[in-house]
């Protein structure tokens, strides 16, 4: 029988299997976004593997700090990374912040931006390597990071019992803890 969300343990250190899976979803996704956008030209593919790399380091160096995992292995590997990078931060402060709707716009640009270039590509003329980049791309923005965040990660996040701004969003309004 499988933990319910509500009394589903939580990790003190992530499996290197979740760790992994966590980081080769986001790997993945990255590397078909520089693919899509390197379709449309070769500057726009550099542009978008700098805002990866801004963004990685923003998450890092603003969020990270004040994870409860800083300085441990997190379900995205960014715990540990982050404490190699950047000093703690105030582990209260990040049950503190409020997250609406637009915070996660940076975060979607990643995504739908190469989903949204590779769809406009398709239209102008489609070819094989580019329809299968387009379908595994939505695939993995959709069905991957909902498995991975909602089987594997979110649900054992020791974060989460302290708050989590994310989680806080994201639940049913239906649910209990609320």
């Amino acid at each position: 029988m499988l933990p319910t969300e509500l009394n589903s343990p939580c990790y003190e250190e992530y499996p290197l299997r979740i760790t992994g899976a966590a980081c080769l979803l986001s790997l993945a996704i990255y590397s078909i976004g520089v693919a899509i956008m390197w379709r449309l030209s070769g500057l726009a593919a550099v542009f978008y593997a700098l805002y990866v790399a801004w963004f990685e380091a923003r998450l890092l160096s603003a969020h990270c700090v004040d994870c409860y995992y800083y300085g441990k292995r997190c379900a995205f590997g960014r715990g540990k990374l982050s404490s190699m990078l950047f000093k703690r931060g105030e582990p209260q402060r990040f049950a503190a912040k409020e997250m609406v709707w637009k915070d996660l716009a940076p975060d979607m640009l990643l995504s739908f931006v190469p989903l949204i270039v590779g769809i406009i590509l398709l239209l102008r003329g489609s070819d094989l390597a580019l329809l299968t980049g387009v379908v595994s791309l939505a695939f993995l923005i959709s069905a991957g990071n909902a498995f991975v965040r909602g089987s594997l990660a979110c649900k054992y996040c020791k974060q989460r019992e302290s708050g989590c701004p994310a989680e806080k969003l994201f639940r049913n309004k239906s649910d209990p803890r609320e």
